[in-house]
């Protein structure tokens, strides 16, 4: 299974590529399933600046493995 495709880690090198934060790129440093059951995950920049954002709006870049 290609980085791709498989579930987000914490540690993974990720890029946004929809939504609000679109274009930004970090490290996935929280997940968790909200209320109403949707992936959410806080996403760390390199600045130190940390964001959430929602698990369907995010592409691995690179697996922490």
């Amino acid at each position: 299974m290609d980085a791709k495709n498989r579930p987000l880690q914490d540690g993974d090198t990720c890029k946004v590529v929809a939504g609000t934060h679109k274009g930004k790129s970090g490290w996935v440093r929280d997940s968790n399933i909200s209320k109403t059951g949707h992936l959410t995950i806080t996403v760390e920049q390199e600045s130190g600046i940390k964001f959430k954002t929602l698990g369907k709006n995010v592409e691995v870049i690179a697996s922490s493995k």
